[in-house]
């Protein structure tokens, strides 16, 4: 059973004293604001590894989901924390969070990868069908056509443009808003719904088409 709750009447007549010692204690259980962390970074660099702390893990995984090397999504993950840190006296959240700023950074070194590697090797979504997580308990038949269907998912993932691969990712991955995706791809939030159910229509397009590209729904058996 959790702490019982302090009555108010306990609570007003407690002296000055000790309502300043709890106001302090509440104060420092609460993680501070991303905009307060960012101001002590500007004065004190060391300060900016809390945002770091905060984030560190959020953009490698984002990373990782977009390139095929792990040594690679690292390194990308460091530069994107350097980048900013050496930026951040030109940042302004301008309403939006302050990971939306880490992402787009991020997106942008992406971006520059996917150039220098070639069009072609942009998303490694077979990487992740090998991933070992997304094969643990394919003991039986119906594990099997999990595994099959979510193989045949990440190849039609793996046709779609750039722009459209990121923007699942940003969805199903990190779990992200519109408003923050816009932020992060500097488009409106309207822009991005759009793009949104756009994807998702050429995704259903690209998994009712068959081998040949002829659409296979409602065909006889």
């Amino acid at each position: 059973m959790g702490p019982r709750a302090v009555p108010r009447s306990c609570i007003s007549t407690l002296d000055i004293a000790t309502r300043n010692y709890l106001a302090v204690a509440v104060l420092h259980t609460v993680e501070p604001h991303d905009d307060v962390l960012v101001a002590e970074a500007r004065l004190n660099a060391e300060a900016f590894g809390r945002l770091y702390d905060r984030y560190g893990d959020a953009i490698y995984n984002y990373i990782r989901y977009r390139i095929a090397n792990t040594s690679d999504a690292e390194d990308l993950t460091a530069q994107t924390f350097h980048r900013a840190l050496v930026s951040l006296s030109t940042y302004e959240s301008r309403g939006h969070p302050f990971a939306a700023w880490l992402y787009r950074i991020a997106h942008n070194l992406v971006a520059n990868w996917h150039r220098r590697q070639g069009r072609h090797r942009q998303t490694p979504w077979e990487d992740l069908a090998d991933d070992p997580a997304a094969q643990a308990g394919t003991s039986d038949d119906s594990d099997a056509d999990t595994l099959f269907n979510r193989q045949l998912l990440l190849s039609a993932m793996r046709l779609l443009e750039e722009d459209r691969q990121a923007l699942l990712v940003y969805k199903f991955s990190q779990g992200l808003s519109n408003a923050e995706i816009a932020a992060i791809l500097g488009r409106t939030e309207g822009a991005i719904k759009s793009l949104y159910h756009r994807t998702l229509s050429e995704l259903r397009a690209q998994l009712n088409a068959g081998p040949d590209g002829a659409t296979t729904t409602g065909q006889a058996s």
